[in-house]
């Protein structure tokens, strides 16, 4: 896949879980890489989600015990939000005598590894995290430029989806339930049914009767109608 065709799958995704989805099932195609993880937290530096690919469970957690203290590739992306691989860091040829490469990456066999901040409001809330193993060429300008763009996207898809179409609350309870309200959201966001119910863990039927009665509460008679209704309260 082209950067700019994952560029367009990004555009689509509907919720946080889908969007990284479509970023775990390409970034390594993208970046000829054969490790990689997405890292996410809120604006409070707590941790929401995270993937990996390639990498062990034993690994993760040497790392969280060990390696993030001494990451130096981590410390620059934390300090400056910008984009950074060993080769940038560090001096020319002393990656493997770094801590971080002889306590933990010789173990994974991370011959070259490079790290991108995610970045909201100003804040640091996440990471992702791409490893080269075996006999690879080190990371490049170029890669570092892909990674900001890919990033950069990240950062816009997750302000979007974190802050919905958001309807005035007084009116807005006087007519519904806080259920019909999570839905009604949804809705906005353009969910079907089906995605609706995965996302509130409640089947597609209950969504379908859910409408069906905020509907009539609303004097409505389709979902796009409902939407414009609520929004001009």
């Amino acid at each position: 896949m082209s950067l700019h065709s994952l560029f367009q799958s990004m555009a689509t995704a509907k919720t946080e879980t889908d969007l990284r989805y479509k970023l775990m099932d390409n970034l390594g195609q993208c970046f000829r890489v054969q490790r990689w993880g997405i890292y996410i937290g809120d604006e409070n530096n707590n941790l929401i989600s995270s993937d990996v690919h390639g990498v062990s469970d034993r690994f993760i957690e040497r790392y969280q015990q060990i390696g993030r203290a001494i990451d130096p590739v981590l410390k620059y992306v934390e300090e400056f939000h910008a984009p950074a691989h060993e080769e940038l860091v560090l001096p020319q040829g002393t990656w493997k005598q770094s801590q971080l490469y002889q306590r933990c990456c010789v173990e994974g066999s991370h011959e070259h590894i490079m790290t991108e901040p995610i970045i909201s409001s100003g804040k640091l809330i996440g990471t992702i995290n791409f490893a080269r193993v075996g006999i690879s060429s080190p990371f490049n300008f170029q890669d570092l430029c892909n990674l900001s763009a890919v990033c950069l996207h990240l950062s816009v898809c997750l302000v979007n989806l974190r802050c919905p179409p958001k309807f005035r609350s007084d009116q807005y309870l006087k007519l519904l339930t806080e259920r019909e309200a999570q839905i009604a959201t949804l809705v906005a966001h353009g969910l079907t049914n089906a995605e609706i119910g995965k996302e509130l863990w409640i089947s597609q039927n209950t969504v379908k009767q859910a409408l069906k009665k905020m509907f009539r509460k609303l004097e409505v008679s389709s979902r796009i109608t409902m939407v414009e209704k609520l929004r001009n309260y």
